[in-house]
């Protein structure tokens, strides 16, 4: 199987929200990489959201029901997978949650510390974190 690639440009859609694209994997089906673009990259939220007819096309089974209170208030339950999460050249495996058509596709807080990015809002791009702390082993 061959992995398709796909450069990862960040762009602002109007001022004050930062859109991406990111691709998405299943780690049971590895080169098959769906691509999302306008994806919110929101620090605010844990997870990652993804359109749930994007993976159930991939194959990415259903793992548990989590609970959310979004922006206004209104309580929400949503399914819960695991899945390869792509973006800026980089990925990391991760929770996702299945959106519902209306759901907002979101780049959580969650992925973005697994692929090592800070988020430059003013700029509107990835950083890349470098190098992670460790404890000593002393």
């Amino acid at each position: 199987m061959t992995v398709r690639r796909r450069e990862f440009v960040t762009f602002p859609e109007e001022m004050g929200i930062f859109l991406t694209t990111i691709g998405v994997e299943n780690p049971l089906r590895r080169g098959e990489i769906r691509y999302i673009e306008k994806t919110l990259v929101d620090t605010g939220s844990e997870f990652t959201w993804i359109p749930a007819v994007i993976l159930e096309e991939m194959g990415v089974s259903r793992e548990r029901i989590e609970h959310f209170v979004m922006a206004d208030g209104t309580p929400v339950a949503r399914d819960c997978g695991y899945a390869i999460v792509h973006a800026d050249r980089r990925s990391t495996v991760d929770d996702v949650i299945f959106g519902w058509p209306g759901d907002t596709a979101i780049l959580g807080a969650r992925s973005l510390e697994g692929l090592n990015f800070h988020v430059d809002l003013m700029n509107k791009r990835f950083v890349h974190a470098g190098p992670r702390r460790v404890g000593s082993a002393a």
